[in-house]
């Protein structure tokens, strides 16, 4: 499967390269509005440098991986799903949400597949509780939590993308740029629609534009509870920080730390050990999946109404919080 990377400059992209090659897909081209930086990523990679977006929807690939600047990357995606060709929407996708589903509405008449990166979709908690749920031991969820607190977020500025921290750019901060994962989540393991209990979103440690903290609890029309964390606040530029995903259900609690998981289980009484995928590397079990369900011509496994769901949940927490 040919895939173009549209984007070099994102911080995602060596993840999405060591994605699709760990995966056998062929990499068709590299791209990004910044020329000299796509040639200099697609030199460093040997791989081809792609001078003219149009040149890609010309002699389409199987896929385009598109990611880069709010501003520019919904007028570049409407020109993908009108050409037909299947999409990989990295976030952020827009600044706003309302352009965000106007994208959504014109991917449902042009019944484009669009799948958004979501990788914790496919870390060993998540996966482990949906295998338990299939075999019907899971039983009703009771409370969970995700955490995901990086570093400052000048870490942003070193990596060439000042603009995330830009409210009016990126649209909101750690919990717009974080947070989403963990709403994500919410999203998928809540039984109806989930309200916003408690929200707090502050600027705790750095002066910065936007959040570096943020918690939401959240509940569901079962009474299921889902703490929502993400912050800015973690003390290293390393890549990384501090995670948990942790799922309660009737029968199980299953938590994972990233380098650590684990599954209890009441109706065995077993606990185990989970396979790790570290966050980092979950890039390629997400793209495993997105292109085996391309092959299927099945739908994505994260859908762009899936993101227009997170980022208005998002947006209610914001309001709440006055910001």
């Amino acid at each position: 499967m040919k895939i173009v990377l549209a984007g070099s400059s994102h911080w995602h992209a060596e993840m999405h390269l060591d994605a699709a090659r760990f995966c056998g897909a062929a990499i068709a081209g590299i791209w990004d509005e910044d020329a000299q930086h796509a040639r200099a990523f697609a030199t460093r990679h040997h791989l081809p440098f792609i001078t003219d977006f149009a040149k890609i929807l010309s002699g389409p690939p199987d896929a385009i991986l598109l990611m880069g600047h709010p501003s520019t990357v919904p007028a570049r995606a409407r020109t993908v799903i009108e050409a037909g060709i299947p999409l990989i929407l990295e976030k952020p996708a827009a600044s706003s949400t309302a352009t965000l589903a106007a994208l959504s509405e014109l991917a449902r008449q042009h019944q484009a597949f669009i799948s958004i990166p979501l990788p914790n979709r496919f870390g060993p908690a998540a996966t482990a509780f949906e295998r338990l749920r299939s075999q019907g031991r899971a039983g009703a969820v009771a409370h969970c939590q995700f955490r995901l607190v990086n570093g400052p977020p000048q870490r942003y500025a070193a990596d060439g993308v000042a603009w995330v921290v830009d409210p009016a750019i990126g649209g909101g901060g750690a919990l717009r740029n974080l947070g989403i994962h963990g709403v994500d989540a919410a999203l998928g393991l809540a039984t109806g629609g989930l309200g916003l209990k408690t929200v707090s979103i502050e600027n705790r440690i750095h002066r910065a534009p936007v959040e570096d903290h943020a918690l939401l609890v959240l509940e569901d029309a079962a009474g299921a509870l889902f703490v929502v964390e993400a912050g800015y606040t973690f003390a290293s530029m390393r890549p990384g920080g501090d995670f948990e995903w942790r799922i309660v259900s009737e029968n199980a609690t299953l938590i994972d730390y990233g380098e650590r998981a684990f599954c209890a289980t009441l109706d065995d009484g077993a606990i185990v050990e989970l396979p790790i995928e570290l966050p980092a590397t979950r890039y390629r079990l997400c793209m495993s999946d997105t292109l085996d369900r391309l092959a299927r011509k099945a739908p994505p496994a994260t859908s762009i109404e899936d993101y227009v769901a997170a980022m208005s949940l998002i947006d209610a927490a914001y309001e709440k919080a006055g910001r």
